[in-house]
């Protein structure tokens, strides 16, 4: 759904909306949560294609036709999973998904209107959901134009060190720094497989954290984000000249490591 001003509707007008859709969604028996969210650190486009993939129900509101949301409702119509669309009664319908039923709620919020709209939401999520959990042929919109392969992620089970360097990688700012500044020598895990060298780095630097941590009994979250630099600073000697040309290399890889576990 639009979260930022859009179409006249500024933020205030879309934290309404989603109070409204998320009380519909938990009537239905489900907890809500927008395909952005999730507990772990992590990249934020990785993690609405996971979400938009795994999650059992999606609700869509195309009010507004926000471009990032048009591109998340493709997505999940690719996987062919359940999907309800929402939007105002401003917005006009997209040629493409015109033919899925959309249900409509008034843009001023109306509450009357809103009442029935929330129960008529409720209703077809349980309904929707119980369709495609018992029918094996069930489609939200793929299968209506013909036989197609639906679209599928590969799932593959990694080391907890291996998922952190997943993360690192994607991340820009540090594959940068593990490929252009880190010493030629210590270079050779910036490619798909990572060496062992690499490994031993972020297992080091995961386990120079948790020795702190516990040598001096930090177990609280908001303890344990107010030592950072202090730990940051007793790994230094051991891992820093090592592996780094210098102190901001080293901070900059010490703070993806300590964000991937404890943010």
């Amino acid at each position: 759904m639009p979260i930022s001003p859009i179409d006249g509707c500024d933020e205030a007008h879309w934290l309404e909306v989603r109070t409204i859709l998320g009380d519909a969604i938990r009537d239905g028996g489900f907890d809500p949560s927008l395909v952005s969210d999730a507990d772990d650190i992590g990249i934020i486009q990785k993690r609405i294609i996971q979400n938009l993939y795994e999650n059992p129900i999606v609700v869509c509101d195309v009010s507004g036709k926000n471009p990032n949301v048009m591109f998340e409702l493709g997505l999940r119509l690719a996987f062919d999973k359940p999907t309800l669309i929402v939007k105002d009664d401003k917005t006009a319908y997209s040629f493409d998904t015109a033919p899925i039923e959309h249900l409509a709620y008034p843009r001023d919020l109306r509450f009357a209107a809103i009442v029935e709209f929330k129960r008529e939401l409720t209703r077809k999520l349980k309904a929707t959901y119980t369709a495609a959990t018992n029918d094996s042929q069930y489609t939200t919109f793929l299968k209506h134009f013909g036989t197609f392969s639906v679209a599928k992620l590969e799932s593959k089970e990694v080391s907890g060190d291996q998922i952190i360097l997943e993360e690192l990688r994607d991340l820009r700012e540090s594959v940068s720094m593990l490929s252009t500044r880190v010493p030629e020598s210590r270079r050779r895990g910036v490619g798909r497989q990572w060496d062992p060298e690499a490994l031993d780095l972020v297992s080091r630097t995961k386990e120079g954290i948790r020795d702190y941590l516990r040598r001096h009994n930090v177990s609280k979250k908001v303890e344990i984000r107010a030592a950072r630099e202090k730990i940051c600073d007793a790994l230094e000697d051991e891992l820093g000249p090592r592996y780094f040309d210098s102190r901001v290399d080293y901070e900059s890889f010490f703070n993806k490591i300590f964000d991937l576990l404890y943010s």
